[in-house]
């Protein structure tokens, strides 16, 4: 029996998969993987073989699946299925460490030390508290009363 080959982009795919899933502290597991996608896809879920093929390179999801799955590993679509596009970041936002100020330095130097799933917490909370300052916050509240510096 021949085994299958896998095209250069499926292989491309698959490795950007492996590492933003245990960037997002899951492990290399098709059923977890097909688990929380179908806890989050409103169609019919993936079987555990599907995710499977994902992870080695057999095939790659269809677009409304990779959105549901780049929400779910906390990635861009795009950046899932490319990789990373340094010329898609905005200019107007720090790219270097020199651009931010020492508590900013440290704070990622910090965050780097964390493990896979604690930096998706902190993720996740950043993407929360962005959202809710474009959102414009609470009303009333001055950027001094909601620094967390000021919190007992």
């Amino acid at each position: 029996m021949k085994k299958p080959t896998h095209n250069p982009e499926s292989q491309a795919f698959a490795a950007r998969l492996r590492h933003a899933m245990k960037e997002a502290g899951m492990k290399s597991s098709a059923t977890q993987l097909a688990d929380a996608f179908n806890i989050r896809y409103w169609g019919d879920g993936i079987t555990p073989h599907a995710a499977r093929n994902w992870v080695i390179g057999a095939s790659i999801p269809k677009q409304d699946k990779l959105n549901t799955l780049s929400d779910l590993l906390q990635i861009s679509p795009h950046d899932l299925m490319f990789g990373p596009q340094l010329s898609s970041m905005p200019l107007n936002e720090p790219t270097h460490s020199q651009d931010m100020g020492m508590c900013d330095k440290e704070m990622m130097r910090q965050f780097i030390k964390l493990n896979p799933e604690h930096k998706r917490m902190v993720r996740h909370w950043v993407k929360l508290a962005y959202l809710f300052e474009q959102n414009g916050g609470l009303n009333n509240t001055s950027p001094r009363s909601a620094s967390p510096d000021s919190a007992g």
